[in-house]
């Protein structure tokens, strides 16, 4: 069995189904797919099939997601139609009007259900799966399980679970000890080329040798014990062919499993 993440396909069903086919996922693998998994791409019906289809998967709400049921739920408010429009929705938006009646209520109930966040372990190692990051813990240092991180994250605004970028990417977690110890948080949201302008370091350039955004470790190992406590795998779909692609890291080794989107895929 093997836990798979991703996160912001943004529409690119062909590379991520490429790369899918290369994984061949086994009955007892798990995925997390960390949201954005609609906008932009030309196909982000196709993307959320795939998705669905997947063995052991859980899905989160992401902010495109968000965006896409504000307009859903109040037709009437020609600024949240704006906003998502402006933010690439126009062709979800198409794809959904195509559907027939029943499979729009069946697949809008479904995106409505979403959670913000997941928690898994792995190898003795606690992941807090979120679309776009947390608030840092400033609180007394705790020893944090699966069910202490689901209290701690019910406590949060779902917002910013799905919004928040700075504020997340250029401080510290809280939830790593110095030693290392306690969860690494694994969050998209934010194409790894916008780190560039933001304090956050990280374990290797933004940019691979393409120039294209790869998945990157951010935090401060010197105050971690040696380890980074967020990992950020928004490798730019949302830019398409010459800015980024797919990627699905493994949990169990780390491994970067990568795909290149193709021009009009």
């Amino acid at each position: 069995m093997a836990t798979y993440v991703f996160s912001d396909v943004h529409g690119h069903a062909e590379p991520l189904r490429r790369l899918l086919n290369r994984i061949a996922p086994s009955d007892d693998d798990r995925f997390f797919c960390l949201g954005d998994m609609v906008d932009r791409g030309p196909a982000p019906l196709d993307v959320v099939e795939l998705v669905r289809t997947l063995p052991n998967v859980t899905a989160l709400m992401g902010n495109h997601e968000d965006l896409m049921l504000g307009w859903i739920h109040d037709q009437s408010n020609y600024m949240s139609l704006a906003d998502w429009t402006l933010n690439g929705g126009n062709v979800t938006r198409v794809g959904l009007m195509r559907l027939t009646p029943w499979a729009r209520i069946s697949l809008v109930e479904w995106f409505d259900s979403l959670p913000a966040y997941a928690v898994c372990t792995v190898r003795d190692r606690i992941y807090v799966l979120v679309h776009a990051g947390i608030l840092p813990y400033t609180g007394e240092p705790r020893a944090w399980d699966e069910d202490v991180l689901r209290d701690l994250l019910d406590g949060m605004d779902r917002q910013d679970l799905m919004w928040i970028r700075e504020l997340f990417w250029e401080a510290p977690t809280g939830l790593m000890d110095g030693a290392g110890a306690g969860p690494i948080v694994i969050a998209g949201h934010t194409p790894t080329r916008y780190l560039m302008h933001m304090d956050a370091v990280c374990d290797r350039p933004v940019l691979d040798d393409d120039g294209i955004c790869q998945s990157v470790r951010v935090g401060g190992p010197d105050s971690c014990g040696g380890m980074w406590d967020k990992w950020n795998v928004d490798s730019g779909c949302a830019g398409g062919a010459a800015f980024g692609k797919v990627t699905i890291i493994r949990l169990d080794d780390g491994a970067e499993l990568t795909e290149p989107i193709a021009p009009g895929e």
